[in-house]
């Protein structure tokens, strides 16, 4: 384990563990956390996302979980980190977009996840960059790297996050909306959402997700959708 101080952060690195997340709740069930702890690894045995679902975490992508101070829970914390990733990928060139609920999209294919969880008075942001490499998932799953449009490094990609998440994270929320529904992918599009077709209209003032289904306006927390894509 490496460790250093950077831009009001503490990072640890690590070659190779099973998953940053689980590092990161261990910290702070071990009560060793504190506010802008990063926990990065070159390499992942046991990454996962939303739903447990596996996360393929071979060298040379960007792995971190950042802890936060949250002593209350905010559904809207997923749009800022989102909009800071994004923008991250912005300021490279790339023309990254925001899937609802937890994707960065470039070019309508997925690479960047984010897995946000609360536990105890900390909330751990997880967030997971493709940059050499992309994992094959299966034929109607479409993913990307960040080599295809840039020369960027881990460590550039870092560094842009983590200013990135201090001005969005500390940000008005009526900004980071605005600035959310610039980046959404799919918006006024139709998409499917629990069997049903449904126009993405954005999200509304206390974060829920917008869709419009035979006229009559649907508030969605957490669930996903699916945009209807050729």
């Amino acid at each position: 384990m490496g460790f250093t101080v950077l831009a009001n952060y503490k990072l640890l690195f690590f070659g190779k563990i099973p998953s940053t997340q689980i590092y990161a709740h261990d910290l702070i069930e071990r009560r060793g956390a504190a506010d802008h702890t990063a926990i990065v690894a070159a390499a992942q045995s046991a990454g996962r996302g939303r739903y447990r679902r596996s996360w393929v975490s071979h060298h040379g992508n960007l792995y971190v979980s950042f802890i936060f101070d949250a002593p209350t829970r905010d559904a809207r914390c997923s749009y800022a980190v989102a909009v800071a990733v994004a923008e991250s990928l912005q300021a490279l060139g790339v023309d990254a977009r925001i899937k609802w609920p937890n994707d960065i999209m470039v070019g309508g294919k997925k690479i960047c996840g984010i897995l946000i969880e609360y536990v105890g008075d900390f909330v751990v942001v997880g967030i997971g960059v493709n940059i050499k490499s992309n994992p094959t998932v299966s034929a109607g799953y479409k993913t990307t790297r960040l080599q295809r449009y840039c020369s960027a490094t881990v460590m550039d990609v870092l560094a842009l996050i983590m200013k990135n998440l201090d001005i969005w994270r500390g940000s008005d929320f009526a900004n980071v909306r605005s600035r959310w529904m610039d980046l959404a992918h799919g918006l006024n599009q139709i998409v499917q959402y629990r069997g049903m077709h449904a126009q993405l209209h954005g999200i509304n003032e206390q974060g829920a997700l917008i869709l419009n289904c035979d006229g009559n306006d649907l508030l969605v927390y957490g669930d996903e959708i699916t945009l209807n894509e050729k």
